[in-house]
């Protein structure tokens, strides 16, 4: 039997084309539909983004006004969904309960299994203004505390730090959290994007290829990671002890969160910008020592190894200083890439062949079969 050269974990495969984003880890740089991440992150409200990522331009005003009118128009759950929400073990991880959430969004839409390019537009919109409620909601049922109903008036940032405490903090905090899920929003055939896809390719709904992507994301390798990273932090607890935690937990090859990635060798180019607003939050809320243990950590992770922290390493941080609890900060995650994931659903099943690739068996040659008595 010849040898066969197996890709473990995909890596470098091409399986399709996409026209969603491009990643270009020659030149560290990363775009959604032409547009470079961190342009869009400086200047576009998250809104444009998801747009931009379902209708390949930009919105002007008035496009953008519409938008925004259709979303917060989807933005309430029904009753039953509350209900179920607030049966939800109170142990239960935030992740588990929002894949639960978008599960139920399904059953409930009698288009489930139509798959035109209008419904599947409308699905997507559809999540992305109820996922968010729906996470909001879970906070504040497992806190023991009355769920706050969305507001029309309030912009999609600002309307979920509404629904999780009840107030709309500072402009410079909603700004940061925008950027976050712009930042968040997209990034290729990723574990959870290709997840997705595969799913898609089956024919199956749009509400299932989200839930299973909600599943891939999950993972402390992929999503979970920035929630890791504030675990790690606090662990550490202070800039004075970081450098030794790090030289320590290099000699004895444990698991640092945060940092390499797949794709670039070089340094994930979206670290810049929310390295930028991170620190811009540590100032705000008079609290810099998990800005100045991650610049310790980073400086000495590149010395030792030259290894470069990904985006999850300032996003946890960040999520962690504008108030929110750690096992949140993943399906903050999700509120950001639905947008790229439906990009994705509706890209997959325009053009579409079912993913099925070939493995390499390497079990028993083909064996006698011994009958149960003679075992």
């Amino acid at each position: 039997m010849s040898e066969v050269n197996v890709k473990k974990g995909l890596e470098g495969v091409i399986a399709d084309t996409t026209k969603v984003s491009k990643v270009m880890p020659e030149i560290n740089a990363l775009v959604y539909k032409g547009y470079p991440v961190g342009d869009l992150a400086e200047n576009c409200e998250f809104e444009e983004v998801a747009y931009l990522l379902w209708n390949d331009e930009l919105p002007n005003e008035k496009q953008l006004a519409d938008f925004k009118a259709s979303e917060k128009k989807y933005r309430n759950i029904s009753n039953d969904l509350i209900e179920v929400i607030k049966k939800f073990p109170k142990t239960a991880h935030p992740m588990d309960t929002v894949r639960t959430g978008v599960s139920f969004l399904g059953m409930e839409d009698e288009r489930t299994f139509d798959n035109s390019e209008d419904v599947n537009r409308d699905k997507a919109l559809r999540l992305f203004a109820a996922i968010p409620t729906i996470i909001a909601a879970d906070y504040r049922a497992r806190n023991n505390k009355e769920i706050i109903a969305p507001k029309e008036e309030l912009s999609f940032s600002e309307n979920f730090f509404h629904m999780c405490f009840g107030e709309v903090p500072e402009q410079e905090v909603v700004k940061a959290f925008d950027v976050s899920l712009i930042l968040y929003a997209e990034h290729g055939f990723n574990a959870s994007t290709f997840t997705s896809r595969v799913i898609t390719s089956t024919t199956s709904d749009m509400y299932s290829a989200i839930t299973g992507a909600i599943g891939a994301l999950k993972g402390p390798l992929h999503g979970g990671a920035n929630e890791q990273v504030m675990h790690m932090l606090k662990e550490v607890e202070s800039p004075e002890t970081a450098k030794e935690w790090m030289l320590d937990a290099l000699k004895n090859k444990k698991k640092v969160m945060g940092f390499g990635h797949r794709v670039y060798r070089s340094g994930d180019s979206r670290v810049p910008t929310m390295k930028k607003y991170a620190a811009g939050l540590g100032k705000w809320k008079g609290d810099e020592k998990w800005q100045k243990i991650s610049d310790i950590l980073e400086q000495t992770m590149i010395e030792e190894k030259n290894i470069y922290p990904n985006l999850d390493f300032p996003a946890g941080p960040a999520y962690y200083l504008m108030g929110f609890e750690i096992d949140m900060f993943t399906p903050i995650f999700v509120m950001a890439r639905i947008t790229g994931w439906s990009a994705h659903v509706m890209e997959q099943i325009a053009d579409n062949r079912i993913i099925r690739p070939l493995c390499q068996y390497v079990g028993p040659g083909e064996r006698k079969f011994i009958p149960m008595k003679d075992r």
